[in-house]
């Protein structure tokens, strides 16, 4: 057998053979501390007298007995091999399962502060069989009834309404026996369990009174804010019942925020995970706050799409996630007081979306997803991001109602079945009366974006005489898309006309005048509406972001644009126009140092929260990657003073403020002067509003380590005023962000080198181990880099782990051509190595070169 990686194939012949029917599954979570007792009975019928087998990853299998005969157990460690099989078939495996520290499988935390036990589950793509012997592939559903013993204090949580526990045998020890769930794949079962403390609510529904639940561990309990989630949660139940015209499939609704997670949160029935970064022990930005609001109306959203109506198989991911972030997103901005969530989506989501849909790796909306494996690493950019444009842009193509009602008539006519695009398509077709296998084909079957380019003459009069969009395509790429979009025409507005106000510069305004809305079909596209008008300001292709691609603008506009950027009156154009100004920048068609000086001037007064935080993220790469390596320090440097600038002149207390010292924080490095930020430290120097909590003190003394100015013990001293999980990672983290040849190989050590760490801390250390700035100690590990790749895999076993260090210790901050050459030497020498390991190096590679492009475009201005 090929072990646990589940090709498409196999599972396309699996499920012709069998056809699963129930799960009876017995957990003992008693037995150990690093195993627990698991027990399947599965019922399923099958082809008489054929063979297949059952996954399972765990520590062994004790017996199997199939049809009430005992069989010896054929287990490979991945595989239990069966034969023989009646039409009519009860399977039960007994075995012992491994408790997981890296986030999959059955995770198992122990809390640092009160030594107390947590458990959740967290199972997509391929992991329930690290918790129960299972047929792992998402088009088998069942019923599955759980049993599980467990100490007696602990909370125990499934998908179905949690029982009373019933005592055992054994002192302090009870059982919970819940009922059967309705039929679900496998990756959305779940398992929580442990001490948790819960807030609890209720909703009614249109099927009825819906249990409401939110947990998370006792050390975090006083800052929990139930009461913000419970009306975000019932928010999202409303709008999403009426929009979907299908009520809640489910009984009872929980949400558990769980520690050393390694996403943001996963969708399992009735019973959602979280990771504990979303309880605030200290203050956040609004950026942050709002992105916890879209992930807990993302995972309810699932409830409908992904667990009522199911993928058949994993190439249709990308569906199911961005199915998830438009209905979210839309939910935000039309039942929320989020209601500029499309400009966060704008921002942030589909800046992620063109990093990766420009990498080698690129690929098509629908990936062709071979196996397990390939899945694994699809949880990207184009799976959430890309998709979820791509469907905004469908949702324009074919009217709102029409997408609205053929949505509801998917859900009416597939519920608990298992669908793929095609069942979509078939519904949105018959409600919009439109042809969409052509629109498909263009955006979903095939990679990369596409610019567009305004191309503006004008008379001697000064009035447009030819207007057109040209669309592009990069080199390997070669699709023209078809686009619905808006284009807006702005002029600039004195504050000192009469009846006007000001823009954000206290000097003028952009003020949009008009908007036309058109279809891009080829690679030029006629603007007949814009022909005998005068040439605005600004003419904005794809004003409301309408459509997925990168925009241009003329040489008039962008000249506005640099100039008056703080005079839009609203933050989408205002965001459209500098992300016009960031994709010129990583194509080395703008200087980095220009980008770095209109962030600048964008910086103070700006309120916009996650506008902010990809302008910081944006500003970080652009002076320590792009900027021309002559010029490196004296624009990061000057870029330094400027932060503290705008941390001083902030409104008290607000997130620009916050933001603004925490981006002078990361910037700061050896030889800078430092005296400013130990004193926000030690209280000897304040900042009206400034709140000194714990995760801001972490944030004061990091930047410490990075300029290599700690005092001794002080680490260790900051760990004892907050002894907690988040304490230990921000710590590691600090310790790994000293520029330093020690903390580097410290940090190496206990993350690559040696074993048994957990995927948080390894998280934490790799964050200070590539920490940006001072990166000369970061020179003597480009080879030991690409030394222990191989290795990697067979050493740490686990994915998550390989994935953290494979990406998190890549040296990327040197940014130099050596770099790029030992990354590219490693690809043409491991041609075998495998394709997942493959992507991600040359997912590091493809950033560096584009760097040195940039760093040339840079060295020439």
């Amino acid at each position: 057998m090929p072990g646990k990686n589940l090709t498409r194939v196999e599972a396309e012949e699996r499920a012709a053979l069998v056809t699963v029917d129930s799960y009876d599954v017995e957990l003992d979570l008693t037995t150990s501390e690093k195993t627990f007792a698991t027990t399947s009975t599965i019922r399923f019928t099958a082809t008489p007298g054929s063979a297949t087998f059952v996954d399972f990853l765990g520590e062994s299998v004790e017996s199997v007995t199939l049809n009430g005969e005992a069989r010896e157990p054929a287990y490979d460690g991945a595989r239990i091999a069966i034969d023989g099989l009646a039409e009519t078939n009860e399977l039960r495996i007994e075995a012992t399962g491994t408790y997981m520290n890296t986030g999959e499988g059955l995770h198992r935390f122990v809390d640092p502060v009160d030594d107390e036990v947590y458990l959740y589950s967290q199972f997509e793509v391929p992991d329930s069989r690290r918790m129960y012997p299972v047929f792992e592939q998402p088009d088998l559903k069942a019923r599955f009834t759980f049993t599980v013993t467990a100490p007696s204090h602990w909370q125990v949580l499934s998908n179905s309404p949690t029982p009373q526990p019933q005592p055992t045998d054994r002192d302090g020890v009870s059982t919970w026996r819940f009922t059967a769930t309705e039929p679900i794949s496998s990756y959305i079962t779940a398992l929580v369990a442990g001490p948790y403390d819960v807030v609890r609510d209720s909703l009614t529904s249109r099927k009825g009174e819906i249990p409401l639940g939110i947990f998370c561990r006792k050390s975090l309990t006083q800052f929990l804010d139930a009461d913000n989630l419970f009306d975000l949660t019932k928010r999202g139940f409303e709008f999403f019942e009426a929009e979907f015209d299908q009520p809640y499939p489910f009984e009872k609704y929980d949400q558990v925020f769980t520690p050393e997670y390694n996403m943001g949160a996963m969708e399992n029935v009735g019973c959602v995970t979280f990771n504990e970064v979303y309880v605030f022990r200290s203050k956040v930005t609004d950026a942050i706050v709002e992105r916890r609001a879209l992930t807990v109306l993302h995972e309810l959203a699932h409830m409908w799409f992904g667990n009522l109506v199911t993928m058949k198989w994993w190439n249709d991911l990308w569906l199911n996630e961005s199915f998830a972030e438009w209905a979210s997103t839309t939910c935000q901005a039309e039942a929320t007081e989020w209601t500029e969530a499309w400009t966060t989506f704008c921002t942030h989501e589909k800046d992620w979306a063109y990093r990766q849909d420009q990498l080698s790796s690129t690929h098509p909306i629908v990936a062709p997803i071979r196996d397990l494996e390939d899945v694994e690493v699809n949880f990207d950019g184009i799976t959430y991001a890309k998709g979820a444009s791509v469907l905004k842009q469908l949702v324009a193509y074919v009217g709102r109602e029409p997408f609205r009602d053929g949505l509801r008539a998917y859900f009416a006519k597939h519920q608990w079945s298992n669908t793929t695009l095609d069942d979509l398509l078939d519904e949105l077709e018959a409600t919009s009366g439109r042809d969409l296998r052509a629109w498909s084909t263009a955006w979903l079957e095939t990679a990369g974006v596409n610019t567009l380019r305004p191309v503006i003459e004008v008379d001697d009069r000064g009035l447009i005489s030819s207007a057109a969009i040209e669309q592009s395509y990069a080199e390997g790429f070669e699709t023209i898309r078809p686009h619905r979009l808006a284009i807006g025409l702005y002029a600039v507005r004195s504050g000192s006309e009469e009846g006007l106000g000001s823009g954000a510069d206290g000097a003028s305004r952009l003020e949009r005048t008009d908007r036309i809305e058109l279809d891009l079909t080829g690679e030029r596209t006629e603007v007949p509406e814009l022909l005998g008008r005068e040439q605005p300001d600004l003419l904005l292709v794809n004003d409301d972001d309408l459509t997925y691609a990168k925009i241009r603008l003329d040489q008039r506009s962008l000249a506005t644009a640099l100039k008056h950027v703080r005079g839009f009156e609203s933050s989408l154009p205002k965001s459209l126009v500098l992300a016009s100004a960031w994709d010129m920048t990583r194509d080395a068609e703008m200087g980095a140092r220009t980008f770095v000086d209109l962030v600048l001037e964008v910086l103070p007064g700006e309120s916009d929260s996650t506008l902010l935080r990809t302008l910081y993220a944006q500003l970080a790469t652009a002076v320590n990657l792009y900027v021309a390596p002559e010029h490196r320090d004296t624009t990061r440097r000057a870029t330094l003073e400027r932060l503290w600038e705008v941390a001083r002149t902030a409104e008290p207390g607000s997130d620009a403020q916050l933001q603004a010292v925490t981006a002078a924080a990361g910037f700061t490095t050896t030889g800078d002067d430092t005296a400013y930020l130990r004193g926000l430290l030690e209280g000897t120097e304040t900042l009206d509003g400034l709140a000194l909590d714990t995760d801001m003190r972490w944030t004061l003394l990091t930047g410490l380590a990075g300029a290599n100015a700690l005092q001794d013990g002080e680490i260790d001293a900051e760990l004892e005023r907050d002894p907690t999980a988040t304490g230990r990672e921000r710590a590691a983290r600090a310790r790994a962000s000293v520029p330093t040849t020690e903390a580097k190989e410290a940090a190496w050590s206990a993350a690559v080198t040696e074993s048994g760490l957990s995927n948080s801390m390894v998280d934490a250390y790799a964050l200070g181990f590539g920490r940006l700035g001072d990166v000369a100690a970061l020179e003597p590990f480009v080879g030991r880099y690409h030394d222990v790749l191989a290795s990697l895999q067979e050493s740490k076993g686990s994915m998550a782990l390989v994935e953290s260090i494979v990406t998190g210790f890549y040296p990327r901050g040197l940014a130099s051509a050596e770099l790029r050459d030992a990354t590219q030497a490693w690809l043409d020498t491991n041609p075998d190595a495998p394709d997942a390991l493959r992507r991600l190096v040359a997912e590091n590679r493809d950033p560096i070169t584009r760097a040195l492009a940039a760093q040339e475009r840079d060295a020439c201005e």
